[in-house]
């Protein structure tokens, strides 16, 4: 049960990392803002919002049943995951939190959409709303890539869980973003500062998480790899 607990709590803890750093933060805000404008009704925002966020979730948890069970499905790689994959989890771990203290920087190709195709999308109420968040979940870039492919991931294969976990993740990732539907519903003029308070805890958070990350990675490496006991 305490594992069960941790695995979803890790999850929880890697959506609500995504969500707030600096790349799916300004998306999510943008994405939000612009449907603000579209929708005249306070309730109406809220409940876009909610399907933004619930696009969000369904995207993670679709993206992750497809990659773990196309792993899984195939009997050497099951075993190969199966045999190998604590001792991978050290190294993963590390290369993970390298990347979250930026000492290792990647670039991803970029997924936008056109201004044509995004007013659209906002204008047609929450089901646009919900397809926008799916779109833009699958927007990666280089500190969500790594916590999704590099923590996540890893860690549902590791928990035979391939739905569940990812989709934890997603309601992580649709936390903050509720809180500014609210916000925006209600009409706060406070909005651009919580965004910058926001956006400075998810420095510091990012640290953190990177230093245990690789403290972690460094635990399974002497355990699985040095084999110190």
């Amino acid at each position: 049960m305490t594992e069960i607990f941790l695995s979803f709590a890790s999850a929880l803890w890697l959506g609500i990392l995504t969500s707030i750093s600096p790349c799916p933060l300004a998306s999510n805000v943008a994405a939000i803002s612009f449907l603000s404008k579209k929708i005249v009704h306070p309730a109406l925002v809220f409940i876009s919002g909610l399907a933004y966020t619930f696009g969000r979730m369904i995207a993670y948890a679709a993206l992750g049943w497809v990659i773990i069970n196309s792993l899984l499905s195939v009997p050497q790689v099951a075993q190969f995951l199966e045999k190998y994959m604590g001792k991978a989890l050290g190294p993963i771990l590390i290369l993970t939190g390298l990347i979250l203290l930026e000492i290792i920087t990647i670039r991803l190709p970029g997924l936008a959409l056109s201004q044509k195709h995004h007013t659209r999308l906002a204008e047609s109420g929450a089901p646009g709303a919900f397809l926008l968040g799916f779109i833009f979940a699958l927007a990666f870039c280089p500190i969500s890539a790594a916590l999704f492919f590099g923590s996540l991931i890893p860690l549902a294969i590791n928990s035979k869980s391939s739905i569940v976990l990812p989709f934890i993740y997603g309601i992580g990732t649709g936390l903050p973003v509720l809180v500014f539907a609210v916000a925006i519903a209600l009409g706060a003029t406070s909005l651009s500062r919580w965004f910058h308070s926001l956006t400075k805890l998810e420095y510091f958070m990012r640290k953190i998480t990177g230093i245990v990350f690789i403290l972690a990675g460094l635990y399974y490496v002497l355990i699985y790899l040095i084999k110190i006991s």
